[in-house]
């Protein structure tokens, strides 16, 4: 979350902000709140220092006065009861709305709604051109007998899949690959869980706002994850670390759930928009310092590059808008991954920097070299994200004899397998 004194001092752009990000909040609500919760507070101190006053002053009072002190300490006592319960009221209206306001996006951030309006800022690699009529992911994968949607729907419904046989493999070899390229970089590897609680949903910024993405469990209040940065950011929540401790650089393989509310009709063939799939994360904690935090944010999009390098895969990085940056982040990059059945570049990939927005919210912190208490600097961005990354695999790497290729890098993983081939 923003200091509320940051909002105080900087209404307006905070204002902006929010306008940027589509995200709907009563800033001047908030300020009124803030002032009503700040007088109460100054009301219940300068009370508690007249009762403390009073208290002493009845000790000390003869006995004939004591009896009309005790009828205004008690009137004191009272009026302390009802300004605590009006604290406690205003200040609950307050943190929740606090819990609303989005970070506000760094000036390079472009105007826009979605992702049709984020900008391009590079791209690698050369499109395939086909001298065949390619396949889609899924008929190339039902042809080489590795994807079944069929029985997944049979078995969990819509948006899921099965991977099978050289299909698995696949997945397998890919996340392999990614684990080890994000631990080549310094980055500890970390096996969390997945079903967490509403504090740590809070702390990351995916609550308030995100409930309608996530499978709950109301009976034991945990929630399934969407991604490994809201287990790895929150590993260290409520703990004052050591300057000499940070940057902390983490990564996990985990599974990911999610609802894909407001998907109906989207993306609904294949691997593209799925209920479940495997990612490997990578998180940053770092000093309070934009430019430190800006020098993490290209190296973990680097870390994401160089695998989109080695698979061979052409991609785009793009500076995503406002509209499409969600709560925490103050910028965010996506890779783009060129997917020939979609005739179009395709998010794989997102670099998130959020400053303190989710360490203010988990408490997270760290002692600088003068002995102060700061908050510390967040970022995350995935390494690599199956069965999605499957799509641009399978659809570049096909053959004409529609068999698949596998890309080099990938061989090591796949026990020296270079190509995918029809069962026989």
């Amino acid at each position: 979350m923003l200091d509320i004194k940051y909002i105080r001092s900087n209404l307006e752009l905070v204002k902006q902000g929010a306008a940027k990000k589509k995200i709907e909040v009563d800033l001047d609500q908030l300020i009124e709140l803030d002032e009503t919760r700040r007088r109460l507070i100054h009301h219940v101190d300068e009370y508690k220092a007249e009762m403390n006053k009073s208290s002493k002053a009845i000790g000390a009072a003869p006995p004939e006065e004591r009896a009309g002190l005790g009828a205004a300490l008690k009137e004191l006592k009272a009026k302390i009861k009802e300004s605590d319960a009006e604290l406690d009221r205003v200040t609950g209206e307050f943190d929740r709305l606090m819990l609303h306001v989005p970070n506000v996006p760094s000036p390079e951030v472009p105007e826009g709604f979605d992702d049709a309006d984020s900008a391009e800022i590079r791209k690698w690699g050369e499109v395939r051109s086909f001298d065949f009529e390619p396949l889609d992911h899924l008929d190339l994968g039902t042809h080489l007998d590795i994807i079944d949607i069929e029985r997944a729907g049979k078995i969990a419904g819509t948006r899921n899949y099965i991977l099978k046989g050289d299909g698995e493999k696949l997945h397998r070899a890919m996340l392999a690959l990614a684990m080890d390229h994000i631990m080549s970089k310094g980055f500890k590897p970390y096996h969390v869980p997945v079903l967490v609680r509403d504090a740590a949903m809070e702390g990351t910024g995916f609550y308030p706002g995100g409930e309608e993405q996530v499978y709950r469990s109301e009976k034991d209040s945990l929630n399934l994850v969407g991604t490994a940065e809201v287990p790895l950011t929150s590993f260290h929540s409520g703990e004052i670390l050591d300057e000499s401790e940070i940057p902390v650089y983490m990564a996990a393989q985990t599974h990911c759930f999610r609802r894909e509310a407001g998907a109906a009709g989207r993306d609904t063939r294949g691997l593209y928009r799925v209920h479940q799939f495997q990612k490997v994360e990578q998180v940053v904690i770092c000093a309070n310092d934009e430019a430190v935090s800006i020098e993490e944010h290209e190296r973990i999009l680097q870390n994401s590059e160089e695998l989109m390098q080695a698979l061979g895969l052409p991609y785009r990085v793009v500076n995503v808008c406002g509209g499409d940056l969600g709560m925490p982040p103050v910028q965010k990059f996506d890779i783009e991954a060129w997917m020939p059945s979609r005739g179009a570049y395709c998010e794989t990939h997102s670099a998130s920097r959020c400053l303190e927005f989710q360490a203010r919210r988990l408490k997270l912190r760290y002692r600088d070299e003068s002995g102060k208490v700061r908050f510390a600097h967040t970022l995350n961005n995935t390494v690599a994200a199956s069965p999605r990354i499957l799509i641009p695999i399978m659809e570049l790497y096909q053959t004409k004899d529609r068999c698949i290729e596998i890309p080099e890098v990938l061989v090591p993983y796949m026990n020296g397998m270079t190509v995918i081939e029809p069962p026989r």
